[in-house]
């Protein structure tokens, strides 16, 4: 990618050409121009749009070089308006043809010098910062006003091609637009109508993919509007930089840097897509194919939450196998759906984690023994089909003489799970009455069943008491098929574990997410989120190099906490405050800005928004950067014209820039 030569341009020599002058200020602050012009010098520049770029530049003294930058915003009331008005209502009354703009052919019934002040205006704009040259003759900028003058020492133009390009392309890092890691994501655009944009040089617009690694991204428009197709562009930016990596993670010594000399990460880019609509695993009218899938399938790794072939895997959990997993899914399931009671929490609370004795034979591993195979009998008992093996534990003799009449059961020789669910309901049953047990306590001096236990053994048995004592659903909670449509008989790596793996490959991981249920898509989504943090904080403490994973969310609202949510422990907000320091970006589509977590809205760095249809989403917008400049023109935007036009504000961008997207194509011959 050559550097554009309008990015090597003096802007404070090739903005001020003569042909681009459009007024002069009469007003100037820190943050408000207010400038008049003319209908013949806007004619000049083919127009003065709303959100166009101006150069204010300082006359006032030789060998100062500096441009006020401005973004014209509104009209704004000239102190003879009032007579020109006077003017105008007595030529109207007289029915009189006072058309015709003061240069133009059309002549009317004017005489000159009315025509000539009619045709002057004011317009109001926001002070951006300054541009000026610095000690070594490069041209700086800085985001606000050192000092000012009196408005009568500038001059205003228009700034167009190469001048403009050079402006929508500043950086506040230092960095040179254009470089080989740059990427082409649009144009300039400033207004719905474009009839005289159309007959100016078209403007390019550049991004740096490492504005948005590690970074958090935000997409927000209404449906129809190019969210996705933004998100398609970002997608293949990253996928771009990430090819130019060429040390693997997981074997880099500590002190690996996180860009190399030329700007690319040192390892390759993970991304992963939580893909609401299946827009992005499968083929579609959008994008005259299958997207994303299409155009990188050697880097692709699918996965759907049904069995549908094609290379997909499929997202589910052996819950015999693979316990702390399946029984996160069970008991954010119970949470999700509000399913509570006493008992149920209880169960929710019980622990897995295995204990840290060594010895395989000592208590602490007998009990975790016992509480495996309770939870293995409440899932056999819901209908989870079991992976066809016994259980195995350390009951007591006592207590397997009293399972059945006239024989034994005893497990600690292996028993299947229906001679397992027999043995724990009998002991429940006469867990109070029991000779054992009462004598377990006097002899211990704790009980022979933990919290735990009798949590789990009140879920298989279905009795909150001892003795068959207050009945309860127990184990039919998890009878759902929303839970047993989760589980497999199959051995393989769970997916939870699997993917954070092909992320630190730099694979592009597509989660099919569109024929799940909503539950459904908030627990593995969540999950997998958990457990891809929880590895790169591992390694972090660790003081191990984490490669850049990149999240990307489809229909936020559905899946982010809601703007009031202030649970600072849900892994959407872990990721949006402690995300930057793992190397974990977010990048979130939502048609609605005032459904997400402030939590999340206070972390972004990257903002596209395209149209919005009511107040209360551009309320909520413009409480970030200078977005209240734009509030009014996305509400009016038209949904079925605009698609892909966006206001964007980029990580190391100082200002807001108004880009039409360009169109992401699967078939890059299209």
């Amino acid at each position: 990618m050559d550097v554009s030569a309008s990015l090597i341009t003096d802007l404070l020599i090739e903005g001020k050409r003569k042909e681009s002058f459009i007024g002069r200020p009469f007003y100037l602050s820190y943050d408000i121009s207010r400038l008049l012009v003319c209908d013949a010098w806007k004619a000049d520049v083919k127009g003065i749009p709303a959100g166009a770029f101006l150069l204010a530049f300082y006359d006032g003294e030789d060998g100062v070089e500096e441009a006020v930058l401005l973004r014209a915003l509104s009209q704004t009331k000239l102190p003879t308006d009032n007579d020109v008005i006077t003017s105008m209502i007595e030529y109207y009354k007289d029915n009189l043809d006072i058309s015709g703009r003061a240069g133009s052919e059309k002549k009317g019934k004017l005489d000159e010098f009315t025509r000539y002040e009619f045709s002057f205006s004011g317009l109001e704009c926001r002070v951006l910062g300054v541009f000026y040259r610095g000690e070594n003759g490069k041209i700086e900028f800085g985001a606000d006003l050192e000092n000012f003058y009196s408005a009568n020492n500038y001059s205003v133009y228009k700034a167009t091609g190469d001048v403009l390009e050079f402006i929508v392309n500043q950086r506040d890092d230092d960095g040179i637009a254009g470089q080989k890691s740059d990427f082409k994501i649009g144009s300039v655009r400033y207004s719905s109508s474009r009839r005289h944009q159309a007959q100016e040089e078209t403007v390019k617009v550049w991004v740096n993919p490492k504005d948005f690694l590690g970074k958090r991204s935000a997409m927000f428009g209404m449906t129809r509007t190019g969210k996705s197709n933004t998100v398609k562009k970002v997608i293949e930016a990253t996928e771009e930089i990430s090819q130019k990596a060429l040390i693997p993670l997981l074997s880099a010594p500590p002190e690996t840097l996180e860009f190399d000399q030329s700007g690319s990460p040192s390892f390759p880019v993970g991304q992963i897509i939580f893909d609401i609509n299946g827009e992005y695993a499968n083929a579609n009218r959008q994008d005259s194919g299958t997207a994303i899938y299409d155009l990188y399938k050697e880097k692709v790794v699918r996965y759907s939450v049904l069995e549908k072939g094609n290379d997909f895997k499929v997202m589910k959990v052996n819950f015999f196998k693979d316990i702390e997993s399946g029984f996160s899914l069970i008991s954010s399931y119970l949470q999700e759906q509000s399913i509570g009671g006493d008992y149920v929490n209880n169960f929710t609370a019980v622990s897995f984690e295995p204990p840290e004795s060594t010895n395989p034979h000592g208590s602490d591993w007998t009990r975790y023994n016992r509480l495996i195979a309770a939870y293995k009998c409440c899932l056999y008992r819901a209908g989870f089909k079991p992976t066809g093996e016994n259980v195995r534990f350390k009951g007591a003799s006592e207590l397997n003489s009293a399972i059945i009449e006239g024989g034994t059961i005893d497990p600690s020789k292996g028993i299947s799970l229906e001679e397992a669910c027999t043995w724990f309901e009998k002991v429940w049953e006469q867990y109070d009455e029991s000779e054992f047990i009462k004598g377990y306590v006097n002899k211990k001096g704790y009980e022979w069943a933990n919290d735990d236990l009798k949590s789990m053994m009140v879920f298989l048995s279905t009795y909150k008491s001892p003795g068959k004592k207050t009945q309860v659903s127990g184990y039919k909670k998890l009878r759902v098929k929303q839970l047993l449509a989760l589980h497999t008989t199959s051995m393989d790596e769970s997916f939870e574990s699997e993917i954070p793996k092909f992320l630190q490959d730099g694979k592009i991981v597509i989660v099919d997410l569109s024929q799940g249920e909503p539950v459904v898509q908030r627990l593995f989504s969540e999950k997998i989120c958990r457990s891809t943090f929880n590895i790169a904080m591992d390694r972090f403490i660790k003081n191990l190099p984490n490669n850049f994973i990149q999240f990307y969310f489809e229909e936020a609202h559905n899946l982010f906490p809601k703007k009031d949510d202030k649970d600072l422990s849900q892994i959407y907000n872990r990721i949006a405050k402690e995300g930057a320091k793992l190397h974990l970006g977010m990048i979130y589509a939502t048609q609605e800005v005032s459904s997400i977590s402030s939590n999340i809205l206070k972390n972004t760095q990257n903002w596209f928004i395209a149209h919005l249809n009511n107040i209360d989403e551009t309320k909520e917008l413009e409480k970030y950067y200078d977005f209240k400049d734009f509030t009014q023109s996305l509400v009016r935007f038209s949904a079925t014209n605009d698609k892909g036009f966006v206001r964007m504000k980029t990580y190391t961008n100082p200002f807001i820039v108004p880009v039409q997207i360009d169109r992401f194509l699967a078939n890059k011959g299209m």
